[in-house]
């Protein structure tokens, strides 16, 4: 009976356009972010920050990225890993050109790097669409990974070809290299999903996420009623860029702290994010969350039962995950294409109109 609109009045057009319009996803929301800031951090550890909660907050970060991409613009890609290591190696380069600049700067420049390198391979998207498209972007994968490959410069002429994150500080606490609390970790790419996530559905509500949304449903009857093509395409890509950037410096810098471009950001990289994107729901923002949480979770559920409680092979369960994922994504798009936040959105009517029939 709590989950009601009845008596919650609006006064004013702001509270009627309110992200949550009814007071109990509101408070709910508050509480979230209560529990996230001020209780997790004392109670989290190695194991959940390594496991769960640092790899969540940035996939979270990538997958609303490219939900901006192909849910509200429509715009297919699968370059998403060569966009995320334009990410770190940015931030790489500018930690070690820039010592005395902070890190969160440097993650955020690596951010507009990565958007700038978006819209350079987005052009393609003002001429060719759908499946031609995803090939366009295939190659800027297949290119951005053999460029940081090949060129020495980008990895500081290193023998080994790998790059490591220094060790940096925010506040005087380390948020980078060897010597890095778990709470640390944490907080760091918690402030950076928070902001993503209130950038990118302020975004999408506004006059640029009109514009998407209207260039993803018909293209060509969207600039007959004024909308521009140009920039809306190209916006999408480098605001679409512009997170997962942010989401690979985080993955370097962070969580990781030393990554080889072809292991880290291939095209296996490319499909995991997209596979959050669909199974999570196309088009949302709470969609991003869920799909993120959903693939970071599996993973560490099928080990602790399969491996851990029923003795199987490690490589057995590996190959297992890759089953379940794949079902699932057929499940989804033949059964609900719009993915669990759909789900969420059909759970929450019934709520609300529980205990009455519908």
């Amino acid at each position: 009976m709590l989950y009601r609109e009845a008596g919650d009045y609006k006064t004013t057009y702001a509270k009627d356009n309110q992200t949550f319009p009814i007071k109990f996803d509101r408070v709910a929301y508050y509480v979230l972010l209560f529990v996230a800031f001020c209780v997790v951090p004392f109670f989290i550890n190695d194991y959940w920050a390594n496991a769960v909660l640092v790899p969540f907050l940035i996939y979270v970060i990538a997958t609303l990225g490219l939900n901006i991409l192909i849910g509200y613009c429509g715009q297919l890609s699968l370059g998403t890993g060569g966009f995320m290591a334009v990410g770190a190696y940015s931030s790489y380069k500018l930690m070690t050109s820039f010592p005395d600049v902070s890190i969160i700067i440097h993650i955020l420049i690596a951010g507009v790097i990565t958007a700038a390198v978006g819209m350079l391979f987005g052009l393609p998207s003002l001429r060719i669409k759908g499946f031609y498209l995803a090939v366009a972007t295939l190659a800027a994968q297949f290119f951005l990974v053999w460029l940081f490959n090949r060129v020495p410069w980008f990895y500081n002429y290193s023998a080994s070809g790998q790059i490591s994150a220094p060790e940096r500080t925010v506040f005087g606490i380390n948020v980078t290299g060897p010597n890095v609390d778990a709470w640390a970790q944490y907080m760091v790419c918690l402030v950076f999903v928070v902001a993503c996530a209130w950038l990118a559905r302020n975004l999408t509500r506004g006059n640029l996420g009109r514009s998407w949304m209207a260039i993803r449903d018909m293209d060509i009857a969207a600039e007959i009623i004024g909308v521009n093509p140009l920039k809306a395409k190209l916006t999408a890509f480098g605001v679409s860029s512009f997170f997962i950037g942010i989401a690979g410096a985080l993955l370097f810098t962070v969580y990781l702290g030393a990554v080889e471009v072809g292991e880290v950001f291939g095209i296996s990289k490319s499909f995991l994010v997209l596979f959050m994107v669909i199974i999570g729901g196309l088009g949302s923002i709470f969609g991003s969350f869920a799909g993120a949480a959903f693939m970071v979770l599996m993973p560490v559920l099928l080990k602790n039962v399969l491996v851990g409680g029923m003795g199987w092979p490690t490589d057995v369960a590996a190959h297992f995950q890759f089953v379940i994922v794949g079902g699932l994504i057929v499940v989804f798009l033949i059964m609900e294409p719009h993915g669990l936040a759909q789900l969420w959105r059909v759970a929450k009517e019934k709520l609300r109109l529980w205990p009455f029939p519908h």
